[in-house]
């Protein structure tokens, strides 16, 4: 049987350019002063199997595009899936109707046309067409084979809430003023496996993990996948609760992810100017402590954030956010920094139209010990595997979330915790981190290895 064609060779860029060019010339022919496109085009695949048992199969593509245009400095955003004549036309309508409702604004404009990518063709990496050659049979083998690698870990094993493998694989075009057309092409796929074990009183305990990858061929093997899963779900038996106490708290990297995407989202041009986080006057100060160092690159070849340029077409570039516990610089588009007087950092996102400030790749750099010897190294505290609620107030850094994980003692992981709160304030945390391992792994676009926090509050029993 000859291989199947990827969906990826099917994204014809040069058809949605000339659509976004044309809808761009549109609105200009009509009295705008700037008509700026993005136009799109992807395909998704999700499976599902619980307990060897196909429970989804779920495939789907879909094109859109994004409307954003101005006139004496007022800003309109429209979009849509239509991509049908009738349908651009009543885009352009809603687009016009609703620049005339719009109020001007002072700060409305385009990013400098001197800070435009001008090498739209750099390549990072980020199409896998094998990606997409994972088709609905295979999607599920993929998810069967992980599934029973985690129930055949363990004869204790015997429910799963399933296994699921996801992929995507999309295309862009950004048209915009002075002639600049901008393409991106990019794939992702994912696998999660979901075990669950019965624990004394009849109670069953759920542990997870995950992988994922912009190419199939670096994504971590879905048996292995799945005994990871078992091992950390079998941790999860027999969990104690513990009594209120202030100790070292260690953040595992997907709950360190949370914790730095908390902070990331203070650093941002939108939250800036509003004065709606606590970090708004604090650029050129020590804002973490000196082990860590956070930086934005957009520029990573096959990173989950990377992009050649972003949502304003400025040429993406490499920031330096925090160094060595330092702040040195907040993430602008063009809107944040006329606000503040400054110039963007290349940190554009355009989603529907709109566009704003975002990170691209936010990494804290990793450190140089293990996980086991951060965790050897704790006499006593709690290592936090999962976070839950949303309780992080960005005006005044206050933070409090529920919690579960493993209590260490004497540097070794000893019983399960569950039913716990852990809270602080983001800005002693950040301070007060005194160890950072070395377990980067760029599975998100936000990421970070585990560390300490040297003293945190539990509300237990």
């Amino acid at each position: 049987m000859p291989p199947q064609a990827s969906n990826s060779s099917r994204i014809d860029l040069a058809t949605l350019a000339d659509l976004a060019q044309k809808l761009a010339q549109s609105a200009k022919s009509r009295g705008v002063d700037l008509a700026e496109v993005k136009a799109g085009q992807g395909w998704e695949l999700d499976t599902k199997v619980r307990l060897g048992q196909r429970e989804l199969v779920q495939e789907a593509g879909h094109k859109s595009v994004a409307l954003r245009v101005m006139r004496d400095q007022r800003v309109a955003v429209t979009s849509s899936s239509d991509l049908s004549e009738a349908g651009l036309e009543r885009l352009l309508r809603d687009a016009f109707e609703l620049l005339e409702l719009s109020q001007p604004d002072p700060f409305a404009g385009p990013a400098p046309s001197e800070l435009l990518q001008q090498k739209t063709d750099l390549d990072l990496d980020l199409l896998d067409p094998e990606v997409d050659r994972v088709d609905a049979a295979r999607a599920t083998e993929m998810a069967t084979q992980a599934e029973r690698a985690a129930l055949d870990y363990d004869k204790r094993i015997t429910l799963s809430e399933g296994a699921t493998v996801s992929r995507v694989t999309g295309g862009s075009v950004l048209v915009l003023a002075d002639g600049f057309v901008g393409t991106q092409l990019g794939s992702y796929i994912s696998i999660v496996v979901s075990p669950v074990v019965e624990d004394q009183g009849g109670k069953r305990r759920r542990g997870h993990y995950w992988a994922a990858r912009r190419h199939l061929a670096d994504l971590e093997p879905g048996e292995e996948v799945g005994r990871e899963a078992a091992r950390r779900t079998l941790r999860q038996l027999g969990p104690r609760k513990i009594d209120s106490c202030e100790i070292p708290i260690v953040f595992d990297p997907d709950t360190a992810r949370s914790v730095i995407g908390s902070f990331a989202g203070c650093l941002l041009g939108g939250a800036i100017w509003r004065r709606s986080s606590y970090l708004a006057e604090r650029e050129g100060s020590q804002v973490a402590s000196p082990l860590i160092t956070l930086i934005d690159d957009p520029l990573i070849p096959r990173a989950p954030g990377s992009r050649v340029f972003d949502g304003e077409g400025v040429a993406s570039r490499r920031n330096v956010v925090v160094e060595q516990g330092n702040l040195r610089t907040f993430l602008l588009d063009s809107y944040a920094a006329r606000k503040l007087s400054r110039s963007t950092t290349a940190s554009a996102s355009r989603g529907g139209g709109s566009v704003s400030a975002s990170t691209s790749n936010f990494i804290m750099q990793a450190g140089s010990q293990s996980r086991e010897a951060l965790i050897a190294s704790t006499a006593k505290g709690l290592y936090v595997t999962e976070m839950m609620g949303q309780g992080f107030n960005p005006v005044t850094g206050d933070f409090s979330r529920g919690a579960t994980g493993y209590w260490i003692e004497n540097g070794e992981l000893t019983f399960p915790v569950s039913e716990v709160t852990i809270s602080s304030n983001l800005d002693r945390m950040m301070k007060n981190i005194d160890a950072v391992a070395n377990d980067l792994d760029l599975k998100t676009s936000t990421a970070a290895p585990t560390f300490r926090v040297a003293a945190m509050t539990i509300s237990g029993t």
